[in-house]
């Protein structure tokens, strides 16, 4: 960079001291916090929790280990931790583990420097160049982490005792930054103790030679509970050397739930339809995410991701956007029946906790957006104030709907009961009193009336008859 030194000299000059990682991630904290700025943007509903614990461990000084289900935001906000390294920071060019000009630990860097002095050349590296991560599998080698004898180099005529002949790993490749392990559980007991030194002595040993590496460095690890599946566990000793374990959690309610998912779900889309989606259609989202959290049928142990609520979100936007395509409508709103297809952004999601049979999956995920639709009716209406809809439906109607129907052509069936069209020009106007106002006014008045109609069916007044391209309300 061409306002920083270039040189050992010039950076003598400038005043530069050696600083720890630790020691420059606590000082960027502080400053942070006594200005007001915030440290993780976009992670939200930790504010109160886990943030609190991180921030102390930075503090601290501690390595970390984010413990927590799937989709908790454990590596985001670990890759996040960069953001307290400084801007830049030197390092003696050419070297593979980032030496401090001042402070040089490999064999590279003192003899680079014992030969030129004051005119060894200096280069400046970013905060992402500082930060190394690794997911934790089964075929990980603790030459991997820590190096391994170079036979290529020890064939050009190195010796085999030399620093020279060493390849390093990623963890000395982290020297003066921070190295993540994702998953530790999955890395096998043996390596898990290959990492003791690391994180206690702050030093590595290659192959038995007298290679001793003064690493300097911040660990962070993630992991998912220990007794999730088989997937193995994190050795008593390693844990111990960690100085915070920090547990992740789900959202602790509906409407923050419902706001991270429209933080990360794609829905500015470059489309030909505009495509809205009411409040009533986000609760149901995110509510079926927070029943599969407590659902029996569901292992609780593995957990259900917050990508469930941002999948279906997105699919459900799809579908409400495939059917003003097919229809030449350029407003729709989304609608009960664009969650028929919820099953394709669970899958994966979620495991089953029983014996799992083909199509059960896909049924436990129906009931549970049933459920899902049932509470937020429950929260907004009462099903016994359309009891004149179910006695129209019981002497003989049917009222079809999903995809295969317009917007006015589903609209047209269910204003035949004058009591319900009163009442949803009403009630539309209640749910969303802006959106209601303008061109997706019909738009809006359709998803409330299949939202009705489902709510009915979910607090069995109603019969639903799913079918290919849409269902059917009837007794």
């Amino acid at each position: 960079m061409p306002d920083h030194p270039t040189t050992l000299g010039e950076l003598k000059a400038s005043g530069y001291r050696p600083v720890s990682v630790k020691a420059e991630m606590r000082r960027n904290l502080i400053r942070k916090l006594k200005s007001g700025e915030e440290i993780f943007p976009g992670i939200l509903g930790y504010e109160q929790t886990v943030l609190p614990e991180i921030q102390n461990a930075i503090l601290s000084k501690h390595d970390m280990l984010f413990l927590g289900l799937r989709g908790q935001g454990k590596t985001r906000m670990l890759r996040m931790l960069t953001h307290l390294l400084d801007e830049t920071t030197p390092i003696v060019a050419g070297s593979e583990i980032h030496d401090d000009p001042l402070a040089p630990i490999s064999k590279y860097a003192r003899d680079l420097i014992a030969e030129k002095g004051d005119d060894t050349p200096v280069e400046w590296i970013g905060r992402d160049d500082r930060y190394h991560e690794k997911l934790a599998t089964p075929d990980v080698t603790i030459a991997d982490l820590i190096g391994e004898v170079d036979l290529i180099k020890h064939a050009e005529g190195r010796h085999l005792a030399s620093e020279d002949v060493m390849h390093f790993g990623l963890i000395p490749r982290s020297h003066r930054g921070i190295f993540c392990m994702n998953e530790l559980p999955d890395l096998s007991p043996k390596i898990q103790v290959g990492l003791f030194n690391v994180l206690e002595e702050r030093d590595v040993q290659i192959r038995g030679f007298s290679v001793r590496l003064n690493l300097d460095l911040c660990m962070v690890f993630s992991a998912n509970p220990e007794d999730y599946t088989n997937r193995g566990r994190i050795v008593t000793p390693l844990k111990d050397r960690i100085g915070s374990v920090i547990r992740t959690h789900y959202p602790l309610s509906r409407e923050l739930g419902m706001q991270i998912t429209d933080e990360n779900a794609w829905t500015e889309r470059d489309s030909e339809v505009e495509i809205i989606v009411p409040t009533f259609m986000k609760e149901v989202v995110e509510e079926a995410s927070r029943l599969a959290r407590t659902s029996p049928h569901v292992n609780q142990a593995s957990g259900v991701s917050v990508r469930m609520s941002v999948a279906n979100f997105e699919n459900m936007v799809s579908n409400a956007e495939r059917r003003g395509l097919l229809h030449g409508e350029q407003t729709v709103a989304t609608k009960i029946g664009d969650l028929a297809h919820a099953p394709s952004g669970s899958r994966g999601k979620m495991e089953l906790s029983m014996t799992e049979e083909p199509g059960e999956e896909d049924r436990v995920i129906e009931r549970i957006v049933d459920e899902a639709v049932k509470n937020v009716f429950d929260k907004y209406l009462k099903a016994k104030a359309f009891r004149y809809l179910v006695e129209v439906i019981e002497n003989g109607r049917t009222i079809r709907a999903g995809d295969s129907l317009k917007t006015d052509e589903f609209l047209a069936e269910v204003f035949q009961v004058k009591q319900f069209k009163d009442d949803l020009n009403r009630l539309v106007g209640e749910f969303e009193p802006e959106l209601s106002k303008g061109p997706a006014r019909d738009a809006l008045t359709a998803s409330l009336a299949e939202f009705i109609l489902d709510g009915l069916h979910a607090n069995n007044r109603l019969n639903k008859k799913r079918a290919a391209g849409g269902a059917s309300y009837g007794m």
